[in-house]
């Protein structure tokens, strides 16, 4: 087997896209297959199954540091993975059988891939707001000394299996949703946990996800090792790169800024 080669270009890539998500918190996918899949011609199905892997590799650092802090839920992140790994080996099931290689189904992935970061800038752009909406309505609901703390235990538990199950399918066929829209979302499910709580068990619950689904379309033939391997050259002293820088810098700016580009790129695949 020869050694994988590494391009200089996709490492600056990965260089720049790992700095923006250490700075921002959110998901390579939405930047990194995108940009494949516009700026190299990638075919979006590679894009995908190579960001998968990509993101299995930086999202597992991720998680070894908020579990060293104590800030994964790991109930949460249970949850999340028990309605997303069924989900996301169904979805690559369904791959398989109706194939990824075909113009039909990369047009399919792209629209879908241009719906979700459409989405998630939605999700980006109001995730404050939801944020306070819920508190205070999970706020109110308390006040008011209404039984059945028992029974919304249970729906909340429902909800999070079946937001892992949407993000299952979502995040398989355009590696995208496990960041930015998961926050969202568990931040309106559990509106008294702390941020960083979220987002740690967020990152938690995507290495299993990722990581299987990236194995599902290595196995449909759809990983580029050479890519992955430059990606990840750049995109890990980007990332810590961005870390350290993220405290300086403006978050609503950022957000905004990133929001607004997801905007410009989900329509652009969805109108291609």
């Amino acid at each position: 087997m020869p050694f994988p080669h590494i391009d200089l270009l996709y490492s600056a890539s990965g260089l720049a896209v790992g700095f923006l998500v250490g700075l921002t918190g959110v998901g390579g996918g939405s930047l990194m297959t995108p940009l494949l899949v516009l700026l190299f011609g990638i075919h979006p199905a590679t894009a995908v199954g190579t960001d998968l892997l990509y993101a299995a590799a930086t999202k597992a650092t991720g998680t070894l540091v908020h579990g060293i802090k104590g800030s994964v839920d790991w109930r949460i992140t249970g949850r999340l993975a028990a309605g997303s790994i069924p989900a996301a080996a169904i979805t690559l099931v369904l791959l398989n059988r109706y194939g990824l290689n075909t113009p039909a189904a990369a047009r399919v992935i792209q629209l879908v891939l241009g719906s979700a970061l459409l989405v998630t800038a939605v999700s980006l752009v109001f995730r404050p707001q939801l944020a306070r909406f819920a508190y205070k309505t999970g706020m109110a609901r308390e006040a008011s000394g209404k039984p059945g703390a028992a029974s919304r235990e249970t729906r909340t538990a429902a909800w999070t299996v079946l937001t892992g199950a949407i993000l299952g399918v979502l995040v398989s066929i355009t590696s995208v949703g496990a960041g930015a829209i998961g926050v969202t979302v568990l931040l309106l499910l559990y509106p008294r946990l702390p941020t960083a709580r979220i987002v740690g068990s967020d990152i938690a619950h995507a290495v299993p996800l990722t990581l299987i689904a990236g194995t599902g379309h290595w196995l449909l033939g759809s990983v580029n090792w050479d890519l992955l391997l430059s990606l990840l050259v750049g995109s890990l002293p980007g990332i810590v790169l961005g870390s350290l820088l993220s405290t300086r810098a403006p978050e609503v700016l950022l957000r905004n800024l990133l929001a607004a580009t997801l905007v410009i790129v989900g329509v652009k695949l969805v109108l291609s």
